[in-house]
């Protein structure tokens, strides 16, 4: 059994469940990420590389980061 947990965008989620933060800004694609709903969990990878890792992480967690960011209480 492997203990190897990282996996790719096209492992987490098909394409079309991915979309791009509006978070992200309009910054012609220098700092975009684009965020997946999976059944338990969020995954988060770069926009601009849509085969490579991604960050997986609890909704619950997501959901908890997400509501700091547009309190402004995660710093810019």
């Amino acid at each position: 059994m492997s203990t190897d947990t990282r996996i790719t965008a096209l492992e987490a989620a098909d394409e079309s469940a991915w979309f791009k933060s509006s978070y992200s800004g309009d910054n012609h694609g220098v700092s975009c990420v684009s965020v997946a709903a999976l059944t338990d969990n969020v995954a988060v990878r770069d926009s601009k590389q849509h085969n490579g890792p991604v960050f997986v992480t609890p909704t619950a967690a997501w959901s908890s980061f997400v509501r700091e960011v547009r309190s402004g209480n995660w710093p810019a």
